[in-house]
Parts: C-alpha cells; structure tokens; sequence
C-alpha cells in the first residue's frame, strides 16, 4: 500500500499568484476577427482612420438650412422670411444651391446644401406653406457638424492594447471596418480526473457524483475572454495522467479537477515532476490548500482540489489573474463593500482563510458549509479574508466583502 506524502512546503497566497502571475505570458498570436464578434477583445493593432466622420457636413439639428448672415436681424418681434425650395431627409443629397432669400429643410444628419453656413433649429421657425419665418439669428457653422468633427482621416483613432468595448466597436464601424485584428484568446482545457466523476446527464453509479467542477471552471473561462475546452474525465492512473498532459499541450492552459492532493491515488503531482517544473504545490489558504501549480514546455498546468467549493474559489482567487494578463486584459479591481458579520468565526490556525458570505442589508453572512459543497458559492456575495494570524473575528465586527461579480 502507498503511504500518503504531506505537502513539502506551503507557499502563502501573495506568493502562490506571484508566481503564477510571473509565468503567465502574453498571447503574440493574432487573428482577424468580425467586429461583430470583437466585444472584449484586445486590438493587435492601431487603428487608423481611412476616412473622416461624418464625412461630410452635417445638420446636428432638425431645421432649416440657411444663410447665417440673412438672420441676423431676426428676433421674437420681428421675424426674417425665407422662401422654402426643398425639403431634405437624412441620408439625401441635394443638387440645389443656395440663393439669397432661401431655405431648405434639414433633418439631424442630413448633408448641407451648396451656399448654406447654419441650420435654424426648428423650434425657431413658423412655416406657411413655402414660407418660413425665423424668429432667432444664427450665425456661420450653427447647429452643424463639420466633416471629421469627429474622426479625422489620417489619425490613430483606437491604439494596440485596447480592449474593444462597446464604444470602441462603435468607432470601428464607424469607419467601415468589417474586421479588426485582435490578439488570440487562451485556449484552456478543464480536464476533471478520477472514476468517480460521471457527465452530466448520465445517471450515477454507487459512489460517484456529477462533474461540477467543469462547468464552473468553463464559466469562469469563458466570462474573462478565454476559451474553455472541455475534455472527458481521465482515470487516476499515471499512464492516463501523463498521456492527457502530453495530448493537451497545444493549449495555452491545462487545468486539473481533483488528484492534486496527497491521498494514494493522486498521481498528478508525480507525472507533472516527470514532464516539467512544479512551481509550487500547497498554499497557506483555506479552502484551497492541496493547489498546484507547474510548467510543462512552457504551458500553464493547474491542479485544483476536486471539491467544488475549493475549486471555484480558488479559481476567482488564482486562475482569472493567470487569465486576465495571458489575454492582455487589465487584472481586474475587486470590488469590495464594508459590513458587520453577522455571527461569530474561528478562523484556521497557520491559514489565510476565505470564507464565502451572503450579504443581508449590512450584514456578512457566512455560508461556507464545507469544501464539497458547491451551495456555498452559489449562496455568496462574495468572500471576507480571515489572515493567517487571526484566531477569532467576532460578531458584529466589520469586515470587508469582496464582491464575486
């Protein structure tokens, strides 16, 4: 019988992620994506502008095209007339040009007219049949957009490095970009390992339980710009184990679920000394402490603790930095909210314990049940940290919610 083997060292949390933070590079490979399909990701190029916007002067205002210097003498008391001798839709062109005494209506967007300087705003008029009185002046360039007010051609309008946000995409179609070329997303396997995993959908035999883990670790994934590939579960055996690592290697990421702790059969650990460097293997966190972390031909390869709990956890706390830099995105800012929590807890001894609460009104309610328990994320707000030197946190003392979304 194998004897279990205790961890050898565990690194603190700060450690662990500077670590991994230190290992995750960059994607350099690029892609030429549909701006339809761009939301979230990150230009592998400036974008310089080919044309102007608008590309032509435009009414800003519904109203009249007029020329500015026939309004000057028009007020409230004492209207100036104009004879109307067109009406224009937005999108139209006109080939009439302006004379002495006229007017053509503007919808917002339409081109000016030839001979015109300023759009008397609607609001400002009365029409009678092909009569229209203006009650206030304009003058030269009122309520109109000039051609490139907005982009100008020749300019470098978004910068590589930027993630296209909805505003971003807005500027490219703007310009007529069908596609804009963007850096890849990672590509990440979530590999759950051990017979007593069984798919979704299927029904389980004595002893086993539905795969969770992948779908958390997919969701997570795919909501920071990567791409999660689900692979079948592996057996707990070395030959399988080292088989799926040396398959899988032509992604950016491996994540193993389960067979990272030091039980009789979690192998992982051993094939992972065989094909590559371990990082590091063991963190001063509850939950989360059985965590590896290694590089194998220069890929990413994780080994989360199997319990759904630890898990996802450690997955907000670890994986999505690892993400986030690898894609180009900013590490995200975690948002945080100050409340009293609303029981007492013992924290771990010689641990940095997170511990998953709800928030009701102003209080932190823990809702960690145990490790396998994944309702004890879907219950949580988010997560207060307990640091390795704290025994107690009282009730009713403040603490600071780290918030999940």
């Amino acid at each position: 019988m194998k004897k279990m083997t205790p961890f050898k060292e565990l690194i603190s949390y700060e450690e662990a992620l500077k670590r991994i933070l230190i290992s995750a590079k960059p994607i350099n490979r690029t892609e030429l994506v549909p701006i339809g399909k761009a939301l979230n990701r990150v230009l592998a190029e400036d974008v310089i502008a080919n044309m102007s916007v608008p590309p032509f002067d435009r009414a800003a205002m519904d109203g009249y095209a007029v020329k500015a210097e026939e309004t000057f003498d028009a007020s409230s008391s004492k209207s100036k007339a104009l004879e109307l001798v067109e009406v224009l839709h937005a999108g139209a062109l006109s080939n009439t040009i302006l004379s002495k005494g006229e007017c053509i209506q503007v919808a917002t967007g339409s081109p000016i007219p030839k001979g015109a300087d300023a759009v008397v705003m609607v609001e400002y008029t009365e029409k009678n049949g092909d009569i229209v009185n203006v009650f206030k002046p304009v003058y030269p360039g009122a309520n109109i957009s000039p051609k490139g007010e907005d982009i100008e051609e020749g300019k470098v309008v978004l910068k590589v490095g930027e993630q296209l946000l909805p505003a971003r995409i807005g500027a490219l179609a703007a310009l007529g970009k069908k596609e804009v070329k963007v850096y890849e997303k990672p590509q990440i396997a979530v590999v759950p390992t051990g017979t007593e995993i069984q798919e979704v959908g299927y029904p389980l035999e004595k002893g086993q339980i539905y795969d969770v883990n992948s779908y958390t670790l997919s969701s997570i994934i795919s909501e920071n710009a990567a791409t999660p590939i689900k692979c079948k579960t592996v057996p707990d055996t070395t030959h399988e184990l080292r088989n799926t690592v040396k398959k899988l290697l032509k992604y950016d990421i491996i994540i193993f679920s389960g067979g990272s702790s030091v039980g009789e059969r979690d192998l992982l650990i051993n094939v992972i000394q065989e094909l590559g460097t371990v990082i590091f293997h063991g963190i001063q966190i509850k939950p989360g402490k059985p965590t590896l972390f290694a590089l194998v031909d220069g890929k990413l390869v994780f080994g989360m603790p199997g319990y759904p709990t630890s898990c996802l956890l450690n997955a907000y706390l670890l994986l999505i930095p690892a993400i986030r830099q690898m894609a180009r995105l900013q590490l995200k800012v975690e948002k945080n909210v100050n409340a009293k929590l609303a029981q007492r807890v013992v924290s771990s001894t010689g641990r940095t314990q997170f511990l998953p609460v709800k928030l009701k009104e102003n209080l932190a309610c823990p809702v960690f049940k145990q490790s396998g328990a994944i309702t004890s994320m879907s219950e949580a707000d988010g997560y207060i940290i307990l640091p390795i030197n704290t025994d107690v946190v009282e009730k009713n003392q403040e603490v600071t919610v780290f918030l999940f979304d």
